[in-house]
């Protein structure tokens, strides 16, 4: 994935296969994931996810907020990775540096807010 490879951030989690797919009928509807899909970079993906759950506070609040809804370990770990692609692609557009605050500050300031 290069800087300037990918123009949104939709793209950049197409190419690397986090992007949910979400077949539905008329009564019915599932969020899978991808199986057409560069591999080495899914589980480069999966790692990196599973490796932030330690490294990172926003990432933990994050990966619980998903088991809290019911999602299991691995679906948990890759919305936390689709995230963190995301994440990366709004770096490498700003050319700036990754900042905890500024990259799960903003969901804090959500939960707050709907808590109150």
């Amino acid at each position: 994935m290069t800087r300037t490879g990918y123009a949104t951030a939709k793209s950049r989690k197409n190419y690397a296969g986090t992007s949910p797919i979400t077949p539905a009928s008329g009564t019915k509807r599932v969020v899978l994931a991808h199986y057409a899909r560069n591999m080495r970079l899914a589980d480069a993906i999966y790692l990196w996810a599973f490796a932030s759950l330690n490294a990172s506070s926003g990432a933990r609040a994050f990966y619980d907020a998903h088991r809290d809804a019911g999602d299991t370990h691995h679906a948990a770990l890759r919305a936390l990775g689709n995230r963190l692609v995301g994440i990366l692609h709004g770096c490498l557009a700003n050319g700036s540096f990754y900042d905890e605050h500024t990259a799960w500050g903003h969901r804090s300031e959500h939960e707050s807010a709907e808590a109150a």
